[in-house]
């Protein structure tokens, strides 16, 4: 009773502490709810329909891309550029994707297996005919039986338990990237068939529209261009350009409406190049490099180890293979001549070269070949043996199929071997090739079999010249980077706010640029490669802040500073936008100039009353019909709104007050006729103008995805 009577003495303070512990209990599991949710939200890299984009899933789409175009180049690697094409690329096909996904549930619209099934056994689908591995190799057109053949082979492969998984998972991706490509390309012909069946002519539009292409007319006419009057006696007020937003911004939705978030900046990129010590210390390299090519026997590892940006391998090369400033070295030069140093500032670059000689060499060369695998006796008791029959007239067709070899015609130019780098067997096949006469057969010993040539055409004899050249980038050293670098930190700390930043960067010898609306899918600022640290850094600052230094540019050879100046949120432009309000102010400026010179030539009775007016312009303009908006050459513009106005006068007629884009009108219609030989085919015409409907209409997706909600921050996650 007593341990009973000692716990409720303790009641109150065992309920709090129970009460704590179930609180950090809920508290620890919310923490980790809320810090899985932080570490998803920091996978999303955007939005459609508000539907969140996972990185994760998306990069797996651009794997997948990837590995179709390293398929279709025969590559391994991929430049910069390509990858950022392919990012866009995967980025638009995705959103477009979407969209177009969600507005085929509305309509019910699929694509069934069947219907996949049927694309794939016809081959009757825009995407497999593109992809280079269904092309027929001799036409380059898409060939159904090739692809029956890669269906064929991989599912062989999947079943080969000797295929590394990695090779299958290659496999793997190509091939769920093509069929999803195949089906979405399907479901997207349905989605634009279904609308372009919603575009249908008539006959009365039918006969408006070739009417409206074969009436033309001529005219006299007079324009008073809107230059005739100052800007600054038509300065418009603020509640009149108000009154031109609100009016605008019906009429044009796209130009007043921010679909992604966009910033304004000032900047200042500084170029980091080479100094004059720089530049003396390569010169100095490269004469001891020249030094070595007038001395080594081994030319090839002279140029391999200057790191030459143009490669050697001991082949005669044609002129137009080497670089401009070389090639006009090449006639001034005796053989065995050794150039110095010399700069060549269009590519930055010096270069030194050592000349030995000029041949005469066909361009081109075609031949056919007979291979012989082997290094033994009985291989090369074969290969006579081939040579010996072919030199004795025999068709090398019947000796290549006694071989199981195709022994094709196949050509080889300058282009396709100047400068490469080249195996002792390449370059004893080429040396055989370029030395042996046309209709003449020449054995070539490799290191493990032998090649029967026939030379069979040699096309467009050249001069070729036997040159050793190492030409070097004139790149900065790491003590130049260093004092650039310097200085413009320096200058970077004692200006720490966007007013000393720009009152003082002249001094300094900087210049402050500027660049208004930099989009998040933007891939560079300000077009200076190797800035996403500073994308990101302009998306999450604020207005008046001022970055830290970033390197920058393809090696680190641009020092960049951005400074914040405006934000753009997405949605309506806001009024007090400043590029908006100068549009808005030039509308309203042109507006009032109309206003005035309306009213001035308003009682004007013939062209010759308005030509009468202060830099009035006349002219006569032929060939003018309803359908394209006439060009009036006096004032360089073209004007619509003149075209409907001659359209609708009759011959004779004089009009006036006619508002255009460059100047306001007045004309008399000389003459009104319809074009010789033109006949009215009202199904013909009806086919065209529901054409031209359609041609229209591909702004839907424009339209929709205003609808859509796309957010995009893909610069959070790629360099």
């Amino acid at each position: 009773m007593a341990t009973l009577q000692k716990i409720r003495s303790y009641g109150t303070a065992l309920i709090l502490i129970l009460g704590l512990a179930l609180f950090a209990f809920i508290a620890e599991e919310l923490v980790r709810a809320l810090s899985s949710s932080r570490n998803a939200s920091r996978q999303v890299i955007g939005e459609v329909y508000g539907e969140e984009v996972n990185y994760q899933e998306f990069n797996n789409l651009v794997d997948e891309f990837e590995n179709l175009v390293k398929w279709g180049n025969n590559t391994r690697n991929l430049s910069e550029a390509q990858t950022i094409q392919i990012r866009d690329q995967v980025w638009q096909e995705y959103v477009s994707q979407k969209i177009v996904e969600h507005e085929a549930e509305k309509l019910g619209l699929t694509v069934t297996d069947a219907e996949f099934q049927h694309i794939l056994t016809t081959g009757e689908s825009p995407v497999l005919r593109q992809l280079p591995m269904f092309m027929n190799p001799q036409t380059n057109q898409f060939d159904a039986s090739q692809l029956n053949q890669f269906l064929t082979n991989y599912s062989q492969l999947m079943e080969n338990t000797e295929i590394p998984e990695e090779t299958k998972d290659m496999y793997k991706k190509l091939w769920s990237y093509i069929q999803r490509e195949v089906r979405q390309e399907a479901l997207s012909q349905k989605y634009q068939s279904l609308l372009s069946s919603c575009l249908l002519s008539n006959p009365v539009s039918a006969k408006a529209a070739f009417d409206a292409r074969t009436n033309e007319a001529s005219v006299l006419l007079a324009a008073v261009p809107y230059t005739t009057v100052k800007d600054t006696d038509v300065e418009p007020t603020e509640q009149e350009i108000k009154a031109k937003y609100d009016e605008m911004k019906k009429q044009y939705p796209d130009l007043f409406n921010m679909q992604q978030e966009a910033r304004d900046i000032k900047y200042i990129v500084v170029p980091v190049t080479a100094s004059e010590a720089d530049k003396q210390a390569l010169r100095e390299e490269l004469m001891e490099y020249a030094q070595a090519l007038d001395s080594s026997e081994n030319i090839a590892n002279v140029i391999r180890e200057s790191r030459s940006l143009i490669g050697y391998n001991g082949l005669p090369v044609s002129r137009k293979s080497l670089p401009t400033d070389i090639a006009n070295q090449l006639d001034s030069l005796a053989p065995g001549a050794l150039t110095q140093p010399t700069l060549n500032a269009a590519d930055n670059t010096l270069s030194v070269l050592k000349y030995y000689a000029k041949v005469q060499q066909p361009d081109s060369i075609e031949y056919r070949m007979i291979v012989v695998q082997g290094a033994d006796e009985k291989a090369t008791k074969t290969a006579d043996s081939i040579l010996v029959a072919l030199n004795a007239g025999a068709p090398m067709d019947t000796i290549a199929k006694q071989h199981d070899q195709p022994a094709t015609a196949q050509w080889v130019t300058s282009a396709m071997i100047d400068n490469s780098t080249m195996r002792d067997d390449d370059k004893k096949f080429v040396e055989a090739l370029f030395n042996t006469p046309a209709g003449a057969n020449t054995k070539v010993d490799l290191a493990n079999g032998k090649l029967i040539v026939k030379v069979t055409a040699r096309r467009n004899i050249i001069d070729k010249y036997n040159v050793a050249i190492v030409k070097r980038n004139i790149d900065f050293s790491e003590e130049t980077h260093n004092k650039i670098w310097n200085a413009f930190s320096s200058f970077r700390a004692a200006n720490t706010t966007q007013a000393d930043i720009e009152a003082n960067a002249a001094k300094a010898g900087y210049t402050v640029q500027t660049a208004q609306y930099v989009g998040s899918g933007d891939h560079y600022v300000a077009n200076v490669h190797g800035t996403t640290d500073a994308l990101r850094w302009i998306f999450n600052n604020k207005v008046g802040a001022v970055s830290d230094l970033y390197e920058a540019g393809d090696a680190n050879d641009q020092l960049m500073v951005v400074m914040l100046t405006a934000i753009h949120k997405k949605g309506d432009r806001d009024f007090n936008d400043e590029n908006l309000q100068n549009i808005l102010k030039e509308e309203v400026i042109k507006d009032k100039k109309a206003a005035q010179l309306m009213e001035k030539i308003q009682g004007a009775k013939s062209v010759a009353d308005v030509a009468k007016i202060a830099g009035s312009v006349q002219d006569t303009v032929n060939h003018i019909t309803f359908a394209a908006p006439v060009f009036v050459q006096k004032v360089a513009t073209s004007e619509p709104s003149l075209s409907g106005a001659v359209a609708r006068a009759k011959q004779g007629e004089f009009v006036t007050g006619v508002r255009g884009e460059g100047a306001v009108y007045a004309f008399q219609v000389l003459e009104k006729k319809t074009l010789e030989g033109m006949k009215f085919n009202q199904k013909q015409e009806e086919t065209q103008q529901a054409r031209s409907y359609m041609n229209a209409a591909r702004g839907f997706m424009q339209v929709l995805a205003r609808k859509a909600h796309i957010v995009d921050e893909r610069y959070k996650f790629y360099q």
